[in-house]
């Protein structure tokens, strides 16, 4: 039978207004510190100031629709749109090793480019495996101890978008694709002895990996040693640092951060958070990480309120994917972590993470309206 896009009377329970709040005011606060960190690049590479919010809120624009779309569309729908979503995924992932789909930005092939816009496959990989994941952990739920049939093939899955990640010389989406793997592995309640199995094929090849290019040993180094090289490898993270250290308690007032005009690399991007530090001050970073909280706790909650294990691995899967970005992002600034290219959700430049970002919130009002799952889902 055909899969049409029907509400599956989910339109008649109520949306969660506190949640939709929360987004819209992360999205909203995202916006104007990204405008204020962008500004001045805006201004010098493109002689337009609004250049990258003007981008940005399109993409917000367009993330808003597809998390609409998400919240309305019936589970069974998206019990059937899985597999092809799946096989749309790696399909696109492949693309960016074809020459002139994926031009090579900075040594990496992590972008398609069709008419002027990019696009980063693994970007709609993270909504997709936990698409995947959620689907095919419910198929095999009772065989969970057939390791060969029911955990292998979507480990393979797993390390097929984390391999294809690498490739594109994106080590660190890649770990964390791996990462949010395992952890939906875990809240399935997989054996551990399988799951100790899983870490140890995973660490020595990722191990391996880590320190096959001198770039990652060299952050590895300045995480261990910071400032042992500031003109060089150390320089963006001792940036994002100064720039926190300079916000103090108040910040210096939204517009009035300076690291922005060419101190920091990457500030309207990867370094969203440093901008925000400084220019808001302890009060503002106290205020994002506990709206990241508020988000976590909502969104869990859903998970626990769910009838269903897959409504339950999804809502789970949703969350732990924009809550470890955000919290690995800041990490990274505060210097925490070795430096990685995870962007902070709803904050960072990129349209491919924040429609990615909205596509999961989308899928987590859309359960929250919800506590069972269709009997087509059931017995699919």
């Amino acid at each position: 039978m055909r899969a049409r896009f029907v509400p599956d009377k989910i339109e008649a329970r109520p949306t969660d207004a506190f949640f939709v709040s929360l987004i819209i005011i992360l999205a909203g606060l995202g916006l104007g510190v990204m405008f204020s960190a962008s500004y001045h690049r805006a201004l010098t590479v493109f002689r337009d100031p609004y250049y990258f919010i003007r981008r940005q809120a399109l993409w917000v624009a367009v993330g808003g629709a597809a998390m609409v779309v998400m919240s309305r569309l019936s589970l069974r729908v998206l019990h059937r749109l899985t597999m092809p979503l799946l096989l749309l995924s790696l399909t696109l992932m492949l693309l960016c090793f074809v020459p002139g789909a994926a031009p090579r930005i900075l040594g990496a092939r992590r972008w398609i480019v069709v008419m002027g816009q990019s696009f980063q496959p693994s970007e709609l990989a993270k909504v997709t495996l936990v698409l995947y994941l959620a689907f095919i952990l419910r198929k095999k739920r009772d065989r969970m101890d057939d390791f060969l049939n029911s955990l292998l093939p979507p480990l393979l899955v797993v390390l097929s978008f984390a391999g294809l990640t690498y490739m594109q010389n994106d080590f660190s989406t890649a770990l964390f694709l791996l990462m949010l793997g395992l952890s939906l592995f875990f809240i399935a309640r997989v054996r551990l002895g399988h799951l100790f199995l899983m870490l140890a094929l995973s660490l020595p090849a990722g191990a391996y990996l880590l320190f096959s290019k001198e770039h990652r040993i060299q952050r590895i180094i300045s995480f261990l040693e910071p400032g042992r090289d500031p003109a060089g490898a150390d320089f963006q993270i001792l940036a994002a640092r100064n720039a926190l250290m300079k916000g103090g308690f108040w910040g210096t007032g939204i517009g009035q951060g300076t690291r922005k005009l060419g101190g920091l690399p990457e500030a309207h991007s990867d370094f969203v958070f440093a901008v925000l530090g400084e220019e808001l001050g302890f009060l503002g970073v106290a205020l994002v990480v506990f709206l990241f909280l508020v988000f976590a706790h909502r969104g869990y909650g859903i998970a626990r309120r769910r009838e269903d294990f897959y409504g339950f691995c999804l809502a789970f899967g949703a969350t732990t994917c924009v809550l470890f970005q955000g919290l690995l992002n800041m990490a990274v600034v505060s210097g925490a972590v070795p430096a990685t290219g995870i962007p902070l959700p709803f904050f960072s430049s990129g349209g491919s993470s924040v429609i990615s970002t909205l596509l999961l919130c989308g899928l987590l009002l859309n359960l929250s309206r919800g506590s069972g799952e269709p009997e087509e889902v059931r017995h699919g």
